[in-house]
Order: C-alpha cells, then structure tokens, then sequence
C-alpha cells in the first residue's frame, strides 16, 4: 500500500459532491427510517474523520498532531484533542452468524456432503460408521454448540427443513439474513465497506487494484428487468458456489495468516421517473435486493 498522503486539493473535491450525494442517499434513507437524526449521524462522522485523519495520514517519521488532524479535518483543535484515540467503531461478528455461515459454507463445498453436480445433500441427523450427517457436519466445523441446538435454530429459522424421510434439507443455497436484525446488518456493513474499500481504492491508487465491473442497462421494460433480474441471480449464485467450494478445498492446505478475502455480487433494478414525471406509489414500484 503506497504511503498516505494529504489530500489533493478541493478542486478534486467538489467533482466528488455529486457522486457521494448519490451513494448516501440510500444511507440516509435507512437512517431516517431507522431514527438515526442528523445530529446524531454528525457526532459519528466527526469521530471517523478525526480517526481516519489521525491513522490513516499519519506520515512515516513524524509526530501526528492535533494541529495536523485539525487541518486535514477542518474540526476544531479541542474537539480533535477530545476524540484522538478513541478509535474507530467496531462491528464484531455475531457468533450466531460465524457459526451459521461457516456450517453452510462446508456443507455447500465439501464432498462428502454435496452430490456430484455439487448441490448441498439432504443430511439424516446422525449417522453411523462416519458417514456423513447434519451431527457430523456440525462437530465438523464447531464443538461448542450441540449439533440438535443448530437444527432446531435453523428450524425455526427457515434456513434448514425436514424432507418426508426425516433428513436436514439446506433451503438457503446462501446464508442470507432477513428483518433488519443483528445478522443481517453485520453482513450490510460489513459487504457495503468492502464494496466500498475496493472502489475507493481503485479511485485513489495509481491504477485500479481490484475488480470491480457492472453490467447495466436502461429503458427496459418491466418484463425484461424482471427477467435479466432472476437470470442475474442465477449467475450469480453459479458464481458464489464455486469460488466458495474453491476457496474452501484451498484453505485445508494453507499455513493461514493475516488476510481476508471477500467476493461479492450484487443485483439492484428499479424505476426511474423521468424529469417533470409523476412521482409512483413507492409500494408498487419493484426493487432488487442487494445479497
């Protein structure tokens, strides 16, 4: 990573207003809805800035100062004396998600419990002579929950079913949390970052560092968009099952280390009303969701 610098001076800045206007509206739509005031987002962000000023500027050999994060920050000397060091805030992973997510992630890409097109397989709850069950896949990946606590979590869940014959079935082909409670905002988060971490950096760096491409298309008909939507997903979920039994057969041979990985895709559609056009009932205008 090259070595942080000042910023580049506002003439780059204001090309900037546009495209960020844009990417927060949607934020800012969820944190009205969620009651998040402006005062409130305001405290956040001035902490971010005095943090992200005081690591991520820091210049090799030299002091950071109040003065300097100041500078860079347009915030007040005192403010950035009070906030220096507080630290960025944190989103741990729950553990119900690093459980449920790492159980998936095995049951979708190992062989002994997938079929040969790599499907995940219905699973009886235990089984003898080591062969393969929901029991033996649990103990596989975790030894702190009891393999019945799982099932009956995702029982309830709707993330696993039982078929006729009593066997574990994986409804889910992805761990995909729903409701807005703690699991799904972890994942908004955390994609949402990394998503935006890749694009920051193929803007800021002398050349672009990661893949990040999208197909797009407009003036389609309500039939078509919902059609390249649901082959999109397809594609999509083709993607994301093998870079996952790839990444998997991987990881059983390395030495482990700092790093992580994340490969993602999204899928979003909507309709646009053209300029002086009446504004349509959001409740009928179809949306895609972001996985």
């Amino acid at each position: 990573m090259s070595e942080p610098t000042d910023p580049v001076p506002s003439a780059d800045g204001s090309a900037l207003h546009g495209p960020v206007a844009r990417l927060l509206r949607p934020l800012v739509r969820l944190l009205v809805q969620r009651g998040i005031t402006f005062p409130a987002l305001t405290n956040l962000l001035r902490e971010l800035y005095v943090n992200v000023a005081e690591y991520d500027f820091a210049l090799s050999g030299k002091e950071q100062t109040d003065s300097r994060v100041s500078l860079l920050t347009g915030i007040h000397r005192k403010e950035v004396r009070r906030l220096r060091g507080a630290g960025a805030p944190v989103s741990p992973v729950p553990a119900t998600v690093s459980r449920t997510s790492r159980i998936i992630a095995r049951w979708l890409a190992a062989p002994d419990f997938t079929d040969p097109a790599g499907r995940p397989l219905p699973l009886p709850r235990t089984a003898e002579g080591g062969a393969p069950s929901f029991e033996s896949l649990v103990a596989s990946v975790t030894k702190d929950v009891r393999p019945r606590a799982v099932l009956d979590e995702w029982l309830d869940r709707g993330v696993a079913a039982l078929d006729e014959a009593g066997r574990v079935q994986l409804l889910e082909a992805a761990y995909l949390p729903r409701g807005g409670g703690e699991p799904q905002l972890y994942y908004f988060g955390r994609n949402l970052h990394d998503h935006l971490a890749a694009a920051v950096e193929n803007v800021v760096g002398p050349s672009p560092r990661f893949f990040e491409r999208a197909v797009h298309y407009d003036g389609l008909s309500d039939g078509l968009a919902a059609r390249l939507e649901e082959r999109a997903r397809e594609i999509a979920m083709e993607a994301l099952k093998q870079a996952n039994a790839e990444a998997h057969t991987a990881c059983a041979e390395d030495a482990g280390g700092r790093h992580r990985w994340n490969f993602g895709i999204y899928i979003y559609r909507e309709a646009v009303v053209p300029p002086g056009a009446e504004t349509p009932d959001p409740a009928q205008v179809e949306r895609g969701r972001t996985p």
